[in-house]
C-alpha cells in the first residue's frame, strides 16, 4: 500500500473503534445504576455496624461517576471488535512467524483477563470491607464515590493483568529471551509472589477467597512452564535434526 492508502486504512478503522465504543458507552450509561448498586454492596454491609456512606463531592460527582461507569463498560465490553481492528491495520505487515506469535498471544491473554478481571470483581467487596476494619468502631466512614470507583478499578485491572503474565512467560519464552527450565526454576519464588499478592488482595480472615484466587494463578503459571519446556525441547530437537544434517 502506499502511505495515502494506510492513512485511509488507519482512519477507516478508527472510526469503526471510536464508533463501537460510543455505541457501547450509550449502553453501559444506562447500566451504570445497576454497578453503582453494586458498588454499594460492601459499604451497606459496613453501615450495619456504623456510619457509613458513598457521597459525592459536587454536584455533577454522580454524572461523572455513571460517565465514568458507562465508558469503562463500553471499552471492556467492545474490546474484541477494537482489539481486532488493530491488528487487522497491523497484520498485513507481519511475518508468518510474528503473526503465529501475536495471535496465540492475543487469543489467550483477552480470555485470561476477562477470568481475572471477573475475579478481581468478585473479591473487590471482602477487600474494602478489610481495609475499613481498620479503622475505630466509633469512626464514621465517608467515601468519595469517584475515588472509591477508581480504587474498585484498579484493583480488578491489577488482578486481570495478574491472570495474563504467565502469557508473557511464554511469549518471552518464545522469543529466546526466556527458558523454561529457568522458569521451573523459578517456582518457589513464583509460588511465593501469588501468595502474598492473595493474601493482599483478600482479607486475611477470608481463606476460601484467598484460595480461589491462589490456585488458578498457580495453574497458570505451571502451564506457562509446561508450554515453555515443550518448546524449548521442539527448538532443541530442531536444532540436533540440523546440526546432523549439516555434518552428513
Amino acid at each position: 500500500m502506499a502511505l495515502g492508502d494506510h492513512l485511509r486504512e488507519l482512519r477507516k478503522r478508527l472510526v469503526i473503534s471510536a464508533v463501537t465504543i460510543l455505541i457501547a458507552a450509550i449502553a453501559g450509561f444506562f447500566v451504570a445504576e445497576y454497578v453503582v448498586d453494586y458498588l454499594r454492596i460492601p459499604i451497606n454491609a459496613i453501615a450495619e455496624d456504623r456510619n457509613a456512606t458513598l457521597t459525592y463531592l459536587n454536584v455533577t460527582g454522580s454524572f461523572d461517576l455513571r460517565l465514568k461507569i458507562a465508558f469503562t463498560i463500553a471499552i471492556v465490553a467492545s474490546s474484541p471488535i477494537w482489539l481486532y481492528q488493530i491488528f487487522a491495520f497491523l497484520v498485513p505487515g507481519l511475518t508468518k512467524r510474528e503473526k503465529r506469535y501475536t495471535f496465540g498471544f492475543f487469543f489467550s491473554a483477552v480470555p485470561l483477563f476477562f477470568a481475572g478481571a471477573a475475579f478481581g470483581w468478585f473479591l473487590f467487596p471482602h477487600m474494602v470491607q478489610l481495609l475499613t476494619s481498620f479503622s475505630a468502631p466509633e469512626d464514621a466512614i465517608t467515601l468519595d464515590a469517584l475515588v472509591y470507583y477508581d480504587f474498585v478499578s484498579k484493583l480488578v485491572l491489577a488482578v486481570g493483568i495478574a491472570f495474563v503474565l504467565p502469557v508473557f512467560l511464554v511469549l518471552l519464552n518464545f522469543v529466546g529471551v526466556l527458558s523454561g527450565e529457568s522458569i521451573i526454576k523459578s517456582w518457589r519464588i513464583a509460588i511465593l509472589m501469588i501468595t502474598l499478592f492473595c493474601a493482599l488482595a483478600t482479607p486475611a480472615a477470608d481463606v476460601v477467597s484467598m484460595f480461589l484466587l491462589a490456585i488458578p494463578m498457580v495453574f497458570l503459571y505451571l502451564a506457562a512452564a509446561t508450554i515453555a519446556l515443550m518448546h524449548d525441547k521442539r527448538v532443541a530437537k530442531r536444532a540436533a535434526t540440523l546440526e546432523a544434517s549439516l555434518v552428513t
